[in-house]
């Protein structure tokens, strides 16, 4: 394997591994709070709809892209109402959100375009584009031709949307909103100990929706990216179990943000290797199925839930509605 095909895969691992990311860390800041959102999955493909659907009507991409973290939003609303207001089982509700999504998506589609639950296919300015940096090579022969520092900032730095900018920034801020200020303290306090948050005179409900709003917001980023950034349009279920991967990330991370970007980016990885299944017969001097290649992240998936990674203690209150005593 050649530095210039190497980059083209880092490349790709970066831009799969961004709606993954920006999903663990949803349900990281919903968790912190004990608040579990099984819903993650359903909430990217409403957001996913929305924004390919509006942004294919107006002609605009940033009109879709409002328009998908609002719907995503709608469901964390409705999450956070049957899970915090009327104290409901969190993984069920969870789960009614993505049975509503997958189903309502598809109905909508199909009587708003009539293309089979599919959206149009988008372009221009409906879509995100990539970003050229400057000084960054576009055309693939000039770049074949450069030094590897060039062909390392021309494919890996440049050429991205600006969503997966957004998304690698979210990290760090997760990090110091959650463990640099009074809102990340009380909210990691109310996922562990709500009852002696409620003592001190703050609201655990406010908390608590806070932190599904938060939720509801990265979500809608994730789907929206999917949807315009990633392809250019919906089809159906188009999330592909991504909202399942990145509960799956967000445990084997440990509900750190610095270490939900690792899970993702080696998820990510996984999945950019399933594209390039070239790459892989090259190394190791025989052909693998692409079959094998797909299900690579589901089967890691499985070894992180069934807890061959190692011990993850997800945070005490967790899962349990909270009831003021009198």
């Amino acid at each position: 394997m050649d530095f210039l095909t190497l980059l083209q895969l880092l490349d790709a691992t970066i831009r799969l591994a961004t709606p993954l990311l920006l999903a663990c860390l949803a349900g990281l800041f919903s968790e912190r709070a004990g608040i579990f959102d099984i819903g993650l999955e359903g909430k990217m493909l409403a957001a996913a709809f929305t924004a390919a659907a509006v942004a294919s009507l107006t002609g605009s991409v940033w009109v879709g892209f409002l328009a998908g973290i609002f719907a995503s939003l709608l469901l964390s609303a409705l999450h956070g109402l049957a899970s915090i207001t009327f104290r409901g089982n969190q993984l069920i509700s969870g789960v009614a959100i993505n049975f509503l999504a997958s189903g309502l998506t598809v109905l909508i589609a199909q009587s708003l375009f009539a293309q089979g639950g599919r959206t149009p296919s988008l372009s221009g300015d409906a879509r995100f584009n990539p970003i050229q940096w400057p000084g960054a090579l576009a055309r693939m022969r000039e770049i074949m031709q450069a030094g590897p520092f060039q062909q390392f900032y021309s494919e890996l730095i440049s050429g991205h949307t600006i969503i997966v900018y957004l998304a690698v920034l979210t990290v760090p801020a997760s990090w110091w909103l959650l463990y640099r200020t009074r809102f990340g303290l009380r909210l990691r306090a109310v996922g562990e100990n709500p009852a002696a948050v409620d003592t001190a005179g703050i609201s655990v409900v406010g908390l608590r929706f806070a932190a599904v709003g938060i939720c509801g917001v990265l979500c809608g980023i994730a789907g929206a990216y999917l949807s315009t950034g990633l392809q250019a349009g919906f089809v159906k279920d188009m999330t592909a179990g991504r909202g399942y991967i990145a509960l799956a990330a967000l445990i084997f991370a440990k509900w750190r943000p610095w270490y939900a970007l690792y899970a993702c980016l080696l998820f990510g990885f996984l999945q950019a290797i399933a594209l390039r299944g070239d790459v892989i017969e090259s190394v190791l001097g025989f052909r693998i199925q692409v079959q094998l290649l797909d299900v690579l992240p589901y089967i890691l998936t499985v070894i992180i839930l069934a807890g061959f990674v190692g011990k993850a203690i997800p945070p005490r209150a967790g899962g349990e509605p909270y009831v003021k005593e009198r």
